[in-house]
């Protein structure tokens, strides 16, 4: 194994920090908005009653195209050793595609547009998140999560500006969505100049202690991706399709209200992730904040199963979404730590994203199943058994990490 001298008090730049996380943000901007509040919209729109079943559609088939080009272009990333080219081409690309999006009136053609645009997403996102991993030391893993939790936070708050009544149409606030992504993204690519950190790129960058061979190491790895699928689940579960439980809960519910609500919960859990954060960096227990989250998550779940009105609807959703934000914040820096080769970190991330994109090739037509027949209350109940899953997985495991 390396050791690298001073890999201890190595630190990256906060300048690149920061940018990265404004690059992160604009990965979020680039998908949050449209896809919890514009798609939905224009489905509703043009489909009416149909517009659940073109929901689920369009969601399955952009997480099939997001899957394969999230690990394609890790992959590719990886072996050229260049991160920045896919990452500036893909933040172009999706603009361009997401900018059409109103031209898309058939379902076949909307169903092109977001498998094209779901690949040049990923094409910006699958090496911009490897490049994290190549740049921020396993010291600064904590405060790299509450730069991360920034991102969902960017891309709630836009939601809720662009749909502010009067400020624009369907077309005005998709072009406004791809211009945000365009200028957040590149400052990165070209101000960033991160530190050198060759010690990240040696095999292997993360120790845990009870790992002394290379079976208990895979079982850390097949815990932690499996920990980030149950919660995942419920978040896809709840991404496309919240807008509709809020309004059969509360008749009325206005799409504005909606993204307001997202946008000062996850406003919210950027803070409280920054300080979660900054204590697992110094208390070098990367692992107890996460399986606290996924249990919190499960109460949340909880209570929105059993809410008959708006304040325990809203205080169900706002503890599931506070925890379930910091978990998977926390829980994407801290994969960096577990992740087995530097030299193919992009792929692998890309199969950590199975965790992302697979919950929505599935759960859409679950939803579909269960909602009708047995209400909303049964999915949450199922999604709270699957949080708990993941906190029981999280808790046998051991709360420390040391870097090597």
């Amino acid at each position: 194994m390396f050791v690298v001298e001073n890999i201890h008090t190595a630190q990256q730049s906060k300048r690149f920090l920061y940018l990265y996380a404004l690059a992160i943000s604009g990965g979020s901007v680039a998908y949050v908005p449209f896809l919890t509040i514009l798609l939905p919209n224009q489905a509703t729109a043009l489909w009416g009653k149909e517009a659940l079943s073109v929901l689920a559609q369009a969601t399955f088939i952009g997480a099939i195209a997001a899957s394969l080009a999230n690990i394609l272009f890790g992959w590719i990333s990886d072996k050229s050793r260049a991160r920045r080219p896919f990452i500036l081409v893909g933040s172009v690309l999706s603009s361009v595609l997401l900018s059409a999006m109103p031209f898309a009136t058939s379902s076949t053609l909307l169903f092109v547009l977001i498998g094209l645009w779901q690949c040049a997403l990923n094409m910006m996102l699958a090496p911009l998140s490897a490049w994290g991993g190549d740049c921020v030391p396993d010291s600064q893993k904590g405060l790299l999560a509450g730069l991360l939790s920034i991102g969902p936070a960017v891309g709630g708050l836009v939601g809720a500006l662009i749909t502010l009544p009067g400020l624009a149409g369907q077309g005005g606030r998709l072009m406004l969505i791809s211009f945000l992504v365009v200028l957040m993204v590149t400052p990165v690519l070209f101000f960033g100049r991160p530190r050198p950190m060759p010690h990240l790129n040696h095999k292997k960058a993360f120790v845990d202690p009870s790992d002394n061979h290379t079976g208990n190491a895979r079982h850390t790895v097949v815990k932690m991706w499996s920990a980030r699928l149950c919660v995942q689940v419920a978040e896809a579960s709840l991404f496309a399709f919240l807008l509709l439980w809020f309004r059969s809960v509360v008749p009325g519910f206005g799409d504005n209200d909606a993204a307001t609500i997202f946008a000062i919960v996850l406003g919210i859990s950027v803070l409280m992730t920054l300080l979660i954060g900054r204590w697992s960096d110094r208390t070098d227990r990367p692992i107890r904040p996460l399986w606290v989250c996924s249990g919190m998550a499960a109460t949340g779940l909880l209570l929105m199963a059993l809410a008959e009105g708006f304040v325990t609807a809203i205080t169900g959703y706002v503890v599931f979404a506070l925890s379930s934000g910091i978990f998977l914040s926390l829980h994407a820096s801290q994969t960096l730590r577990v992740l087995p080769s530097p030299r193919n970190r992009g792929r692998d991330l890309g199969l950590f994203n199975l965790t992302n994109t697979a919950p929505s090739m599935i759960m859409p037509w679950l939803t579909l199943a269960l909602v009708p027949t047995y209400g909303f209350d049964a999915l949450f109940m199922l999604l709270a058994g699957l949080a708990i899953i993941a906190c029981m997985l999280l808790i046998t495991m051991p709360s420390k990490g040391t870097e090597s």
